[in-house]
């Protein structure tokens, strides 16, 4: 595909592609959520590359995920929520998303959707299905140990091409290039909020073919970069920023200091059916 090729493919050229698999949402926080399990989740998975295949979807479904962070700065930033806006799907990849679905609406969310859970069913599938995964971000090494863990994990499993994600603006247009040569069906940007979302929607028009782009923050640290989760008991009470926090207290602990207040109230206020 040359550039006039993917000039074709902008969003504003092309019909409203979320006809071919509409997707019911709840307002939580303000944000369109899906309302998704897991499993379904990674069964639309598998049909959008069938028809991104067959030629049926001419651009990435772009899938991103929301927590408390993203909630109470999609309320405070314009330009952040324009952005997200600019996302085809959001999951709910936080429980206090889940508890204040239960709270105020009449059909709350069935469960949280953990990008670090739900790579494993993805990968689990496209084993299963010849689905081909791309990995971009992180620092240099860790994707590919990621990559490698996954292959041992999941055998079959093709993860097509790695790179990590530090790289000049200018660079994008190769790197975007290099992905669809991979013949890669599904791209996982972990490049942190919002530069992976900013990556996802400027650069969809230049990956006709893929069927996905999906931004997994921190994802690959898990599993290439040695970062541990919470305990099991934690991320099912919500706790999971907690334990983050206290690994990583310069870091996340004023961040989270200052976005769990914001995040309770948006959600208190912002959500309904």
């Amino acid at each position: 595909m040359d550039l006039v090729e993917a000039e074709a493919l902008r969003p504003e050229l092309l019909p409203n592609q979320d006809d071919l698999d509409p997707v019911r949402t709840a307002t939580i926080g303000g944000m369109k959520i899906a309302r998704l399990r897991r499993e379904e989740l990674a069964a639309l998975m598998v049909s959008d590359v069938e028809r991104a295949r067959s030629g049926k979807r001419a651009l990435p479904r772009i899938v991103t995920s929301a927590n408390g962070s993203v909630i109470a700065a999609y309320n405070r930033d314009p330009a952040y929520r324009q952005l997200m806006d600019g996302a085809d799907l959001i999951d709910a990849d936080g429980m206090p998303i889940v508890f204040a679905s239960r709270l105020y609406c009449r059909e709350p969310l069935e469960e949280r959707i953990a990008t670090t859970d739900f790579l494993l069913d993805a990968a689990s599938l496209a084993a299963r299905t010849d689905i081909r995964f791309f990995f971009l971000g992180s620092r240099p090494g860790v994707a590919a140990r990621a990559a490698e863990h996954l292959r041992s994990r999941f055998p079959g499993l093709k993860v097509v091409g790695v790179r990590h994600g530090f790289f000049p603006p200018e660079a994008a247009e190769e790197i975007c290039a290099r992905i669809r040569a991979s013949g890669a069906d599904v791209l996982w940007v972990g490049m942190g909020s919002p530069v992976q979302e900013r990556f996802a929607v400027d650069h969809r028009h230049l990956l006709g073919g893929v069927a996905w782009i999906r931004t997994c923050g921190g994802l690959f640290d898990h599993y290439g970069g040695g970062v541990s989760r919470a305990p099991r008991w934690m991320q099912t009470a919500g706790l999971e920023w907690l334990y983050r926090a206290a690994r990583e207290p310069v870091r996340l602990g004023w961040r989270y200091l200052v976005t769990s207040p914001l995040a309770i109230y948006y959600l208190a206020t912002r959500t309904r059916d």
